[in-house]
C-alpha cells in the first residue's frame, strides 16, 4: 500500500467521524508513509511521532488513530502530530497551538 493509498482509505473512515486530514498535504504524507513504516516494522501501524516498544501490548494506546487523538482534537483542533485535525482548526478558526504529548514517558 502507498501513502496516496491509505489517505484516501482513511479520509473515508475518518471524515464521517468529523477528524480531517491536516491540509498540509506533503506534511501528511510525511506521516502516512512513518504509519506505512512502522506497519512494515512492528505489523502495526504505530504513531510516527512517537517511541514504539514494537510490543503491541505497550503500544496499543499509539496504534493510530491513537487514544490520545479524540482528547487531543476536542481540546486543540489537532491531534499530537498533526495528523488529525477538526474542520475548525483548517479553516483557521482555532489556534495553532503546540499540542503536549498526554502519553506518560516510558523510560
Amino acid at each position: 500500500m502507498t501513502a496516496k493509498e491509505l489517505y484516501g482509505r482513511l479520509r473515508a473512515l475518518q471524515e464521517p467521524k468529523g477528524y480531517y486530514f491536516n491540509t498540509d498535504t506533503g506534511f501528511v504524507m510525511e506521516l502516512l508513509d512513518g504509519l506505512l513504516v512502522n506497519k512494515e516494522r512492528y505489523g502495526y501501524m504505530a504513531c510516527p511521532c512517537r517511541l514504539a516498544e514494537g510490543e503491541r501490548g505497550a503500544d496499543k494506546d499509539i496504534i493510530c488513530p491513537c487514544v490520545y487523538r479524540d482528547p487531543d482534537v476536542a481540546e486543540y483542533g489537532a491531534c499530537f502530530c498533526g495528523l488529525y485535525v477538526s474542520n475548525a482548526w483548517n479553516e483557521g478558526a482555532l489556534p495553532r497551538e503546540t499540542v503536549p504529548d498526554r502519553r506518560e514517558p516510558r523510560w
